[in-house]
């Protein structure tokens, strides 16, 4: 496409038209590599869980991340202070819905 479009060998009616090609060719691609970034920045801060785990699940969603490789990300962007209490516990949960109830309960704490 680049080397046609770079030859003028294709002619649009409309941006739009251009745009939606642009989409076509590298949108999925791309989506997924900018999700997966936005979720590998995130971080906890001074967030709340509640608050962070809304912004984790935005940005998990499209990122194809899941099972293991969710709640791996997860337990890396969290406070060390939770994270370090969670790893003490006798029963660690398996499943990112199990991590997210965990920690929001010890975050109350």
């Amino acid at each position: 496409m680049l080397e046609d479009l770079e030859g003028r060998l294709l002619e649009y009616e409309n941006v739009g038209e251009f745009l939606e090609n642009i989409r076509k060719e590298f949108g999925e691609r791309d989506e997924k590599s900018v999700k997966v970034a936005e979720l590998r920045r995130l971080e906890q801060g001074g967030k709340t869980m509640k608050e962070f785990i809304q912004e984790f699940r935005r940005a998990a969603r499209g990122s194809k991340y899941e099972g293991r490789l969710l709640v791996k990300e997860f337990k890396r962007e969290i406070n060390e202070t939770i994270h370090w209490r969670l790893m003490k516990a006798e029963c660690q949960p398996s499943l990112i819905k199990q991590w997210y109830d965990k920690v929001i309960t010890l975050d109350r704490n």
